[in-house]
């Protein structure tokens, strides 16, 4: 372990303060990612377990906490004992696509947070305190509004798990639905700008490279060379 950090810091050394970050995490990248993946886990089970604490009574925290520590660790345990490479690829981009899908519900959520604070501003108060009908939205702002399905009702039927993971509302504003829709937008462009530099070596409206690389001249000089040499024996015989 000593020699392995002398060799870093004079891995520093060499290449100057700006790139030791990097230098340190391509030596430690296999402690690095799991660290700052658990790390942010943990910060953001609290962020999630204190919010509730906020909204519900002490004996809502116990049991959600454990079932999910649980689950957690189930799941962490069948992938280490029976995923093979292919199942757990398979799990990461399932698990990307329910994170992109979350991360859409809350960009979506926050919008329509700061839509429904102005008309509290407006009112004078607070519009839950209307319920679900007139008066608890803007209607020149609304896009749609059932009085079921909402998140805020007690015995709910499970409208605020869709809620708190997908980011539904009974109460859609324009800036809630086209703030979803510009998420999802920008998701796209980006996958497709990646696969088109994966195919192609370089971004849309960029000059392709018209000087080949060193390697890649020398490899077309040693195949003509074969090919000559190739072509000379043929016209020996």
């Amino acid at each position: 372990m000593a020699r392995e950090a002398c060799q870093v810091a004079r891995g520093i050394a060499k290449a100057g303060s700006k790139n030791w970050w990097k230098i340190f995490f391509e030596r430690y990248a296999m402690f690095a990612l799991p660290f700052i993946t658990v790390l942010r886990e943990g910060i953001e089970a609290v962020v999630f377990v204190a919010g509730v604490s906020f909204s519900s009574t002490a004996t809502a925290i116990p049991l959600p906490t454990v079932v999910g520590l649980i689950a957690g660790g189930l799941v962490g345990y069948l992938l280490y004992k029976g995923g093979s490479t292919a199942r757990l690829q398979l799990f990461l981009v399932i698990s990307t696509c329910l994170l992109y899908l979350v991360a859409a519900g809350l960009f979506s959520r926050g919008v329509w947070s700061f839509e429904n604070q102005k008309w509290n501003e407006k009112i004078g108060g607070e519009a839950a305190e209307f319920g679900s009908g007139a008066g608890s939205y803007d209607i020149d702002q609304s896009v749609w509004h059932v009085n079921c399905c909402s998140p805020k009702i007690q015995n709910n039927g499970g409208w605020n798990i869709f809620t708190a993971i997908f980011g539904w509302t009974n109460s859609a504003t324009y800036g809630s639905v086209i703030s979803y829709n510009l998420y999802w937008l920008c998701i796209i462009v980006a996958f497709l700008l990646m696969r088109y530099k994966e195919v192609q070596g370089r971004y849309p409206f960029m000059k392709p490279s018209s000087n080949l690389s060193t390697s890649d001249s020398s490899e077309v000089q040693t195949e003509v060379t074969s090919d000559k040499q190739a072509a000379g024996r043929v016209t020996a015989v």
